[in-house]
């Protein structure tokens, strides 16, 4: 026997499958989104704040998008961030769909328009953008915590919300 040599036992087999590094866009765009949400913590204006956590959950999207693969288009019409998100990963589609709903109110706070966002509606959204951001970091880097990513993926309702979408 070489020394050194370490003879191939199918039972050594590693316990997961190795995975290639996360793609520099992708990091930049989870860096960004991270850098959103601290700014997002330092506005004093809901309006502010709203629009600081929005970009940030749109940024973590992003770079999912970026890490999973876009999903083939049909056509050659745009569709947005959150639509493209719930083709190209179906696990985090309760999460797009939360982040599009906020979509609207989204363009009107850059607008100008501060009506329907309080300070609890633009703590929640940062909260919930925070939460998304951390799944995101999960996916794009592979990291399987304690119960894996997809204890997060979940979606950003409470638990009696989601029974009563599944029913």
């Amino acid at each position: 026997m070489t020394v050194g040599f370490v003879p191939h036992r199918p039972e050594a087999a590693l316990p997961f499958e190795p995975r290639p590094p996360a793609s520099p866009e992708a990091v930049s765009l989870l860096a960004q989104a991270r850098h959103g949400l601290a700014e997002a913590g330092r506005e004093h204006a809901p309006a502010a704040r709203f629009v600081a956590s929005y970009l940030s959950a749109l940024r973590a999207g992003a770079a999912i998008l970026v890490a999973k693969g876009r999903p083939h288009r049909r056509a050659a019409k745009p569709q947005s961030t959150w639509t493209l998100l719930a083709s190209a990963a179906p696990e985090v589609e309760q999460w797009a769909e939360y982040f599009a709903a906020r979509s609207a109110t989204h363009a009107s706070a850059q607008a100008g328009i501060m009506r329907g966002i309080d300070a609890a509606t633009a703590d929640d959204l940062r909260r919930r953008a925070g939460e998304f951001v951390a799944l995101a970091h999960r996916v794009v880097h592979g990291s399987q915590g304690e119960h894996g990513a997809r204890a997060s993926c979940r979606g950003p309702w409470p638990r009696a919300r989601q029974r009563r979408v599944a029913e």
